[in-house]
């Protein structure tokens, strides 16, 4: 189905040509002056250059000939040469109850037959989820279920850290804890244990601690690398306790992203990317991109038009380790083999913008990737106190993410209690569902790459551009249309509540009407540019809309049947939009506030 806006570009293109001038010139954008019109057209200006005629001439033909169209209510010319468009009522309700009848209200699936892999977790195993895992995580699984809406075969990744010194830390440890445990005893061949040695919660305590004993003594650092080493070449009591590792860290972590309801197709991890690194170095050489420099395999990514300096891409050290970088590029190998996606898109922090773009560019360079792959690093910023730093706990510290929901469904909860009469168990499942819905929404309600101030309070309100206020805009239409159904129940011939729109009567309704056909129009870009931010202001602008149709309206006292059949479906596409709008940004509604 196409847009609204596709439909009232046709239109305005067709009288640009039938005036003998090129429809390019015919493109039209929501009017940013209302109150004065619904749409406009500043073609005629761009047009007045190339036909060396009157903005205002060309303005006024294209006017005479947009009049006769029964699409428009108003159309006229303004100096120096706008043309301002205001819809037909008709025009409107005809579109809205086709789009209130079709899939996906109209959407149409631009993604089919193409694959998108999301990267948006890269936590560490044996880490508990912090503060800094938040924006990956809600950022991904947003635009991973715009995808699939618009019908992308959509695969999202954890990519989890497990190779690194920090597994060599945690089995030099637990050997300095327990040096008995069999895993240790280099002559045992019977099988390991079921059972792992430690819960999530020990192993959350025993990397910290390895770690700074690790800084304060150089023979356990010793120890450290060399348990890494010995792991990662395959020792098979230490890879016996890296499985350990993985299954208590993964089961915890499952748990606490389906607290913010994040989901991910693909368990991957740099490990499953370590089997293609031997191959691709190999490759690299063989094509001569790999050179040596000062003891280790670069890549040169330079090309002409940097203005600022490239580092090349580093593939082993000179010490004979290889980096983030080289098992990036081992897990693009992997994915083009496994999934051959379209793109890969990368939701990292935006300071590492500088270690991607030599990733992407020496994937290109060795035709790592097809040449139509797209590679896409979406940097976001950080989250920040108050002080505009970065946000840490009262004593400094970096929060879990567990304590940060805590926080704020406590908040939510002081503040239904405080103006609701509600049992208090009722309350905390409410409160938890809208404190996710305040953190969630008051980060995506922001530009992806810009860092944010995170203010509880106003995170929290139920007032004002907020997650609260918008469920609580939905939980009120689900509750004007129950007590419809109430009163209409034994009515026979409304029984299925399938009414038409009818014209609106006001300009509030229109105004309600003209947001709601702006659906498909918002999604599609959204994703396109990456932008979760479009949803959540459109569906405060809906928000805000309806809200004003419904305090000049009395819905459920209104006498004319017709008008209020019509109000009825209006309001259930609302609710459906709305609905969908937060589902995309894997915010749940709950049943009341």
């Amino acid at each position: 189905m196409k847009t609204y806006l596709e439909l009232i570009n046709e239109i305005v293109k067709a009288a640009f040509e039938a005036c003998h001038y090129a429809s390019e010139y015919g493109m039209v954008s929501l009017s940013n002056r209302p109150d004065l019109c619904q749409f406009q057209c500043n073609g005629a200006l761009v047009a007045a250059k190339v036909y060396k005629e009157s903005p205002l001439v060309i303005a006024e033909k294209v006017t005479e000939k947009l009049k006769q169209t029964s699409a428009f209510k108003q159309v006229e010319c303004v100096k120096p040469g706008f043309i301002n468009i205001t819809l037909a009522d008709a025009f409107l309700v005809e579109y809205l109850n086709k789009m209130s009848k079709a899939p996906k209200f109209g959407c149409e699936e631009i993604g089919k037959n193409q694959t998108i892999i999301v990267d948006y977790g890269g936590p560490n195993v044996a880490k508990p989820l912090h503060v800094g895992h938040i924006r990956t995580a809600i950022i991904g699984e947003s635009i991973k279920r715009m995808g699939k809406f618009l019908g992308y075969h959509m695969l999202g990744d954890v990519h989890l850290g497990d190779w690194g010194l920090q597994i060599g830390m945690i089995i030099a440890e637990v050997h300095r804890r327990q040096p008995d445990l069999v895993y240790f005893d280099e002559t045992y061949r019977g099988e390991y244990p079921i059972e792992a040695p430690f819960t999530i919660g020990e192993l959350e305590e025993i990397y910290p601690t390895a770690s700074q004993f690790a800084k304060e003594t150089p023979w356990f650092m010793e120890a450290a690398k060399e348990a890494t080493y010995e792991f990662q070449n395959g020792r098979r009591g230490y890879v016996a306790l890296w499985k350990h590792i993985l299954n208590v860290s993964v089961k915890d972590l499952k748990k606490n992203y389906a607290k913010l309801n994040v989901y991910f197709d693909l368990w991957k991890k740099e490990s499953d990317a370590q089997p293609y690194i031997p191959s691709m170095i190999n490759l690299l050489k063989e094509k001569g991109m790999a050179q040596l420099s000062e003891g280790a395999w670069v890549v040169d990514v330079k090309e002409e038009t940097d203005k600022k300096e490239m580092p090349p891409c580093i593939l082993v050290k000179s010490d004979g380790a290889t980096l983030y970088s080289t098992t990036d590029l081992a897990t693009i190998v992997e994915r083009m083999k496994l999934y051959q996606p379209n793109e890969i898109i990368y939701i990292v922090d935006k300071r590492q913008a500088m270690h991607f773009e030599q990733v992407f560019r020496c994937a290109k360079k060795a035709a790592l990737v097809l040449p139509e792959t797209k590679l896409t690093f979406l940097g976001f910023g950080t989250m920040n106190g108050k002080g505009g730093k970065p946000f840490k706990t009262r004593e400094g510290g970096v929060m879990r993410l567990e304590t940060l929901i805590d926080e704020v469904s406590h908040k939510v909860y002081e503040k239904i209690m405080l103006n609701k009469e509600m049992d208090e168990e009722e309350a905390k499942v409410i409160a938890h569902q809208v404190g996710v819905a305040a953190l969630k929404y008051g980060d995506l309600s922001n530009q992806v790459s810009k860092d944010y101030v995170f203010d509880l309070e106003r995170f929290t309100s139920f007032e004002g551009n907020t997650g609260p206020y918008i469920l609580y805009t939905v939980v009120r239409i689900n509750s004007i249309l129950s007590k419809f159904e109430k009163a209409n129940r034994t009515k026979k011939e409304e029984k299925d509540n399938e009414f038409k729109i009818k014209e609106p009567n006001s300009k509030c309704e229109c105004d309600l009407m003209l947001k709601v056909v702006q659906f498909n129009e918002i999604i599609e870009k959204s994703f396109k540019e990456y932008a979760p931010q479009r949803i959540c202001q459109y569906i405060y602008e809906l928000a805000n809309d309806f809200n004003r149709f419904y305090h000049e309206n009395k819905i459920i006292s209104e006498e004319d049947q017709e008008r209020q059949n019509s109000w009825i479906q209006l309001l259930k596409i609302v609710r459906d939009i709305l609905n969908r709008c937060l589902d995309l940004l894997a915010i749940e509604v709950p049943e009341k506030m």
